[in-house]
């Protein structure tokens, strides 16, 4: 009924758009993967599984309203593991259930300063840290929402969102602790601002997590925060980036938990040509050591950060630091990374361990393949964890 009433207050709102021609985009993506696990600690230490995703649907455009519908299927080709929900749970996991579903289904209203889109759709802020669309996992996430985006001074924007239920990555047969959605009352507010110095953007993520089979609702916080994003030109070839980073999260609505942490982050990357170093500093705070009183980002893309062994998905009660460097070389659609992490807690200094990561890759027209390779070394946190992917992704 909300998705139904949002979408109706949409039309209302957008009018009779313009006479126009109707224009029609088709949608297509497909994926292929083959994944491999070695983990320590477990009763079968080794998993893997080969899987297919495809997505497909169309976008049709009239002045400024247009309408998209998308549909999404992930199929299990082979393989022996733990998806999440199927399989022994005595192996590792390689969290891509089979899974067929409605993976957008939205309406638009798109002027040059103004957007508002209702319905099933992705949102990506920023660096997707706090809110992203975990696009790396066959399933994704999308969000059922009502969106504002406005653009009405230079140099200006401010992005609101409302959103009553997160379709997860576990598909329509998720369920208990990894459910295929997650109800409740979420508001995401995202204004930035052009400076000299850069894009200076204050956030405000207030997360209602209300499914209590979700870690009883202690993933629902409030974090408020700030961040600056730019650029220096030093020469013709040579260009410097930054990002600084900072966010306080509290405990929100239902959570049972009364805690507050701190958010850090410092970010450097030099590109020289075609070669790029990156090197960076990111602090998710404790707060007493309890269970879920640390930085939590249950929205975000979380296999971006902290190394691709996936090790800090949840935060652990003691926080985290993670000290990084990186570098990378890219020519001609060809392109190669090394990035190291070390990992240490937060409170009681402790060293949780290291991660090497390796990602080789090959773009030709619409079709990209890739191999990444993860191995994280455990020392107080964990147990040693290796991961390899083979990868084929082709778009329209």
């Amino acid at each position: 009924m909300k998705s139904l009433s949002m979408t109706a207050a949409l039309l209302v709102a957008a009018g009779p758009a313009c006479a126009q021609d109707l224009t029609v985009k088709p949608l297509a993506e497909l994926r292929l993967r083959y994944e491999s696990v070695d983990q320590d600690g477990l009763a079968q230490s080794q998993a893997d599984a080969a899987t297919a995703r495809l997505r497909a649907g169309a976008q049709a455009s009239l002045g400024p309203l247009s309408a998209l519908v998308e549909g999404q299927g992930t199929l299990r080709l082979a393989g022996d593991a733990f998806d999440g929900l199927n399989g022994a749970a005595n192996r590792p996991l390689i969290a891509d259930p089979q899974n067929v579903a409605l993976s957008r289904a939205q309406i638009a209203y798109r002027t040059p300063s103004f957007a508002l889109t209702a319905g099933r759709q992705r949102i990506m802020l920023d660096d997707e840290r706090f809110v992203g669309a975990v696009g790396f996992r066959q399933n994704g996430q999308s969000f059922d929402a009502a969106r504002g985006e406005w653009t009405g001074l230079p140099g200006v924007r401010a992005d609101v969102a409302y959103v009553w239920q997160v379709r997860t990555i576990w598909g329509v047969d998720g369920a208990g602790a990894r459910p295929r959605s997650i109800d409740g009352d979420s508001v995401l507010t995202n204004v930035s601002a052009k400076t000299p110095f850069g894009t200076v953007t204050g956030f405000a993520y207030l997360i209602d997590q209300d499914e209590a089979a979700v870690q009883g609702y202690r993933l629902s916080s409030q974090t408020y925060g700030v961040r600056l994003a730019g650029t220096r030109k030093l020469s013709a070839s040579t260009k410097l980036g930054y990002a600084l980073s900072y966010a306080r999260q509290s405990d929100y609505r239902r959570n049972p938990n009364d805690y507050a942490a701190d958010y850090w982050l410092a970010d450097v990357t030099l590109d020289v040509a075609a070669l790029k170093l990156n090197a960076g500093y990111e602090v998710l705070g404790a707060s007493g050591g309890a269970a879920f009183t640390s930085v939590q980002t249950p929205l975000g893309t979380n296999f971006k950060f902290q190394g691709w062994a996936d090790k800090f998905l949840t935060t652990p009660p003691d926080g985290l630091r993670d000290l990084y460097a990186g570098a990378s070389y890219g020519r001609r659609g060809v392109t190669v990374q090394a990035i190291y992490h070390r990992f240490e807690s937060d409170r009681l200094a402790r060293h949780y361990g290291d991660e090497i990561n390796f990602l080789a890759s090959v773009k030709r027209d619409k079709a990209t393949v890739s191999a990444r390779f993860a191995r994280y070394a455990a020392d107080s946190f964990g147990t040693d964890t290796s991961k390899l992917w083979l990868q084929l992704d082709w778009a329209l």
